[in-house]
């Protein structure tokens, strides 16, 4: 495993907090592999520089992880995993369901969960608004809605009471929380520091009212 990248997850999860020890990392890089395998025939992605995949897709998701509630969550529109994979490896002890309507996207996710043994991780191939789960989740994670209104409109029907939406935007989306605002309580909106990224992050944080 090319050390270069492995000190560079290290040195990025101590700065952001959150706790991995090396078979932990492994898994997370072994994901990485598995993207650059599948990303050739299967278009899983833009980024191609595999450090930059560290950055972009294992830190930027692994950013979020000190915000969030709950131990059944789901990631909607999670296309090659992000970013729940990440977060089902770090996080062993909750329940992530990934949610795609991408074919060969999901056949990639059901591939990542068999080769890294991951037994907390669940891959459904669907329409998010014609999802429907038999229990609501704890939380509803997006990474890549269009905007927040779209996300509870989708999405509401999953949530369980109580339960938190937890959008990952890039600026301050000012203009999507005021068209929620009826309909949604603003918990928390956190500005994000993902390591060696210059680009503006936030994590909004809400519930339902």
């Amino acid at each position: 495993m090319d050390k270069v990248l492995v000190n560079q997850l290290a040195r990025g999860c101590d700065a952001l907090a959150v706790a991995t020890d090396s078979s932990t990392q492994q898994r997370l890089l072994a994901y990485l592999e598995l993207m650059i395998k599948w990303n050739r025939a299967y278009n899983l992605t833009a980024v191609r520089d595999p450090e930059q995949m560290v950055t972009k897709h294992l830190l930027d998701s692994l950013a979020i992880a000190p915000y969030l509630a709950g131990d059944d969550l789901i990631d909607v529109g999670t296309g090659g995993g992000l970013p729940g994979v990440p977060l089902s490896i770090v996080f062993p002890d909750r329940q992530f369901h990934l949610l795609d309507s991408n074919g060969k996207k999901t056949r990639f996710l059901f591939q990542v969960k068999t080769a890294l043994g991951l037994d907390n991780m669940v891959v459904h191939q669907a329409r998010v608004e014609a999802f429907d789960s038999e229990t609501p989740f704890d939380a509803v994670l997006s990474r890549a809605f269009a905007s927040l209104e779209d996300m509870v409109d989708d999405c509401r029907h999953l949530l369980a009471s109580g339960g938190h939406f937890f959008a990952m935007k890039g600026a301050y989306p000012g203009e999507e929380i005021a068209a929620v605002e009826d309909r949604c309580h603003l918990e928390a909106v956190h500005s994000v520091t993902v390591p060696g990224l210059q680009e503006q992050r936030h994590l909004v944080d809400m519930t339902l009212r």
